[in-house]
């Protein structure tokens, strides 16, 4: 199941990359849950469903002038998955331009996604996936 789950995960943002949002959601659960990076600057709020995330990311968006995510690996926790991404961001009024390098973990049931949280320190994510520090 795990080689499963791997690509689920690398579908689902090849999906999300191509703005493909329609094709993403049908990888996650109906009531998937995203929840707030650890170590960024939102705590506590938890997004629930498909829409509800896709909303928050459209809204989101406005704020830049340009934002693509490079995912770098995939790695197989079992019934979780590490995604280590590369982000560039550029503000839109202030043109502040950002490169982050980060983790999402991504928890899967039955074929579909129904956790999603990013992680600023990559080592920190693969510790909550209980893999260690390996290559972060």
């Amino acid at each position: 199941m795990s080689q499963e789950n791997v690509e689920i995960v690398g579908r689902f943002v090849a999906a999300w990359a191509r703005d493909d949002l329609a094709a993403a959601a049908e990888l996650a659960h109906p009531e998937v849950e995203q929840h707030p990076t650890v170590g960024g600057v939102e705590r506590g709020r938890v997004l629930r469903g498909v829409d509800e995330i896709r909303q928050d990311y459209e809204r989101v968006e406005e704020t830049w002038d340009e934002h693509r995510v490079e995912p770098e690996k995939i790695i197989d926790a079992g019934d979780r998955v590490v995604l280590f991404q590369r982000e560039f961001q550029r503000g839109k009024s202030s043109g502040v331009e950002l490169e982050i390098e980060a983790a999402v973990i991504f928890d899967l049931r039955a074929g579909r996604i129904t956790r999603v949280q990013g992680y600023m320190d990559r080592a920190a994510a693969l510790e909550a996936v209980g893999l260690g520090k390996q290559d972060a």
